[in-house]
């Protein structure tokens, strides 16, 4: 039976191995630190959090996120730990909230390896406290319990800190928040909160195959923090989290008493189900059913569009979201159950082989033996799990991808032969896909949600990724801009005829071979600028554009804007940033980025930030803002989840195609009045 504890209130623990799962109403810092019997914290390598999240017998979040999952083995914990306490921050981001009063009750739920509640805390009562302290695993009289203690900072994780005796807390409490920003600058976004009927049924969590020890924790976060997301930074692929469990950065739905404990899942055998179980089908109205079977017990065929919503694109948009939560939660608990595996093999290597007398003879090459079998075991049985569901996915990916409407669609896909310019915005754009090294073949379109919430920095530095590093540094610029076009031509092509225009500042005119598709087609707004003067001509035009409708809109008068502004969302591609930039122009563009978005100008930089390293710490807010992609393949976005490092794939144009070509020409015969 699960104790629901009050503040104060302690409960003992039956069992060692443990998962701590965080529920809260935004993104929350989740850490831990391990004191002694006085709960006295000596030096900073006795504290997980973001920037150092492993620690022995414990393992926190890389990233801020509204569910976080802690790993803790009370067994393995350094000598002279006597107290866990768990510890929770709000992130230091602009527009966040600054005090848990102003976001719902955290809550904190002690469970088993098998996901079943031990004890639960609802954190309620706080207000002007931005870090709280929120329960504790303590040792007394050599066993272990938790106790709840909610006990909250109003003067934030510093204060929390040094009230646990760490030295210079301040300064360690920037660390980690400096941590978390380079985390949710990464970290794939979720999409925007809908109706609870809209909602994903939570996933069960997946055990792991045991053997005379437990189950590994499934989905445990080995990069958890949030991209992610932060997709894998800026927004994400569609979809919904698990209903029970908020969106990412929403409060959760009904209070947190009111959730229960997730059974623990069967292990899927036999033939794949693609019925989907865990898709709910309420309002908004429910999917297409599914096709009936091939056969007499076979199963039913995958169904693009089988996920809840008010149209079909919205069901797309929402049914990627769930391949994409499928795959990071999947290959989680595949990972956890090999490290497990491990684990559980070095334990009993180390038992065995601390006898002297088990090491000369064939007894400790027996015991290697019957352990390494074990772990093979333990390790193939996940695999087949993994197997089954990356089957289940790969199908359903088969029927979801020829289903693709244009602006979810790669441009290999021949929806684009027959595109017309639309009358109105689709939710969101396909910017590039995602996989993962376990599943490389399965790859997740990437979606950002339209209008764009955040600008876009395709990075052309070699220093990026492995991949940019073996790319030549000029055919790497190349790629790069060649990038910025077809993201730019996408936008033109998914906004109606007349919404959208596009800037294009280029300081040396060295991008005009990749920009000729758009310089040729007339879909610019204007030449790309050129120089000094062209930089700082488009900068002021854009700049005075976000503050007339910023006042406009504070003033309740937006239809008295000036005649000459223009209504359209605004695209501003920069190439070969910083050059042509002097300290004025640096600061128009930062207002862009952080000002233009909520009022239709948007950044779609190209640079190398090494390039713009002589501006020093000026420029990190800037690239923190972005969204960043690269032109070759990289593995530096995170999901919200687990925070798995996602492998990106930018979008190209199939070898000899003139998709781009037919695609412009047609935007810009609709701009002319002509034939959509």
């Amino acid at each position: 039976m699960t104790a629901e504890l009050v503040r104060g209130q302690n409960h003992t623990l039956p069992q060692t191995r443990l998962e701590i799962r965080i529920s809260a109403g935004a993104p929350v810092v989740a850490g831990a630190t391990l004191g002694d019997e006085h709960g006295t914290v000596h030096g900073v390598e006795r504290i997980a959090h973001p920037g150092s999240p492993q620690l022995p017998g414990l393992e926190v979040s890389r990233q801020a996120a509204a569910e976080h999952r802690l790993a803790v083995d009370l067994d393995a914990l350094p000598e002279g730990v006597h107290r866990v306490t768990v510890l929770l921050a709000l992130p230091l981001e602009a527009g966040g909230p600054a005090r848990f009063g102003a976001v719902a009750a955290p809550f904190v739920a002690v469970t088993g390896l098998e996901g079943a509640e031990i004890a639960t805390f609802t954190l309620t009562g706080l207000d002007s406290e931005s870090a709280v302290a929120a329960l504790e695993l303590y040792r007394r009289h050599g066993a272990w319990k938790v106790r709840a203690v909610g006990q909250g900072y109003a003067g934030g994780l510093a204060a929390m800190l040094a009230d646990q005796g760490v030295d210079r807390a301040a300064e360690l409490a920037g660390s980690i928040q400096e941590a978390v920003a380079r985390g949710l600058a990464r970290s794939v976004s979720p999409p925007p909160p809908r109706t609870p009927e809209g909602d994903r049924v939570r996933h069960p969590a997946r055990p792991a195959p045991a053997q005379g020890g437990g189950q590994p924790p499934a989905g445990q976060p080995p990069a958890g923090q949030s991209p992610v997301g932060q997709s894998p930074v800026g927004q994400s692929p569609a979809g919904q989290p698990p209903a029970g469990q908020p969106p990412v950065g929403q409060p959760p739905v009904g209070p947190p008493a009111a959730r229960q404990p997730e059974p623990p899942a069967a292990v899927p055998s036999g033939p794949i189900d693609y019925a989907h179980p865990r898709r709910q089908s309420a309002a908004p109205p429910p999917p297409p059913p599914a096709a009936p079977p091939a056969g007499p017990g076979q199963p039913a065929q995958p169904v693009a569009g089988d996920a809840t919503g008010w149209s079909m694109d919205e069901r797309l948009y929402n049914q990627i979201w769930g391949m994409f939560e499928d795959l990071a939660r999947a290959t989680a608990a595949y990972r956890s159950a090999v490290d497990f595996a491990e684990s559980r093999m070095d334990q009993e290597l180390e038992r065995t082989l601390s006898d002297p007398r088990s090491r000369i003879g064939g007894a400790g090459d027996l015991a290697r033996e019957q352990a390494r079998a074990k772990r093979d075991e333990l390790t193939g049985r996940a695999r087949e799990a993994l197997d089954r569901d990356l089957a289940q996915l790969t199908a359903e990916s088969a029927v979801v991808e020829p289903a693709l409407p244009a602006p979810y669609a790669g441009w290999d896909n021949p929806v684009w032969h027959a595109y017309r310019v639309p009358m109105e915005i689709p939710m969101a754009l396909r910017i590039g896909d995602l996989h993962l090294p376990e599943s490389a073949a399965l790859r997740i379109p990437l979606l950002v949600r339209l209008p764009l919430e955040r600008g876009i920095w395709i990075d052309s530095g070699r220093t990026a990724s492995g991949a940019a590093a073996l790319t030549d540094g000029d055919q790497l610029h190349r790629l790069a801009m060649e990038s910025a076009v077809l993201h730019a031509a996408r936008l033109l092509a998914v906004y109606p005829a007349g919404e959208f225009s596009v800037h294009v500042i280029d300081p040396a005119g060295s991008a005009s071979a990749a920009l000729a598709p758009l310089v040729r087609s007339g879909v610019l707004a204007g030449p790309p600028a050129s120089g000094a003067g062209g930089v700082s001509s488009v900068l002021a035009q854009l700049t005075r554009r976000v503050d007339l409708v910023q006042m406009a809109i504070r003033a309740g008068a937006a239809d008295s804007l000036p005649p000459d502004l223009d209504p359209a969302e605004q695209l501003l591609i920069v190439n070969d940033f910083p050059h042509g930039f002097d300290d004025r122009a640096v600061n128009q563009l930062r207002y862009l980025a952080d000002e233009g978005p909520s009022v239709g100008v948007h950044l779609l930089m190209v640079a190398d930030r090494e390039d713009a390293s002589a501006f020093g710490p000026v420029l990190d807010p800037l690239w923190r803002s972005l969204l960043r992609i690269t032109p070759v393949a990289d593995d530096h976005l995170a999901d919200p989840w687990v925070g798995h490092a996602w492998t990106y794939e930018p979008l190209t144009t199939p070898p000899g195609s003139r998709v781009l070509e037919l695609v412009l020409d047609r935007v810009a015969a609709a701009r002319r009045g002509g034939p959509r």
